[in-house]
């Protein structure tokens, strides 16, 4: 949660410095960018298109992390079930 809310405030703090958008409005960039559904308005300047590009990379690198380390105790765990440990001490 601290992640992803850490995330959402520097998509909101880039997305009202560099377009100058109201915080309802880069709020709602932001969250979508951060989901991985796209931005809602159009970046008009070329410093608002770069911060725009650095941030989607930003939360894909954020949400691929994010997936991987809910995921690894479980895939952890499956392994064990089906003792694949076990074949790398033979």
């Amino acid at each position: 949660m601290v992640l992803l809310a850490f995330s959402l405030g520097i998509g909101m703090v880039g997305y009202k410095f560099y377009t100058g958008m109201s915080w309802i409005d880069a709020f709602i960039n932001a969250s979508m960018i951060l989901t991985g559904m796209g931005p809602i308005d159009v970046m008009r300047t070329s410093s608002a298109k770069f911060f725009a590009g650095c941030y989607a990379l930003f939360s894909g690198v954020i949400f691929l992390s994010t997936v991987a380390v809910m995921f690894a105790p479980l895939v952890h765990r499956m392994l064990h079930l089906m003792h694949i440990d076990d074949l790398d001490e033979k």
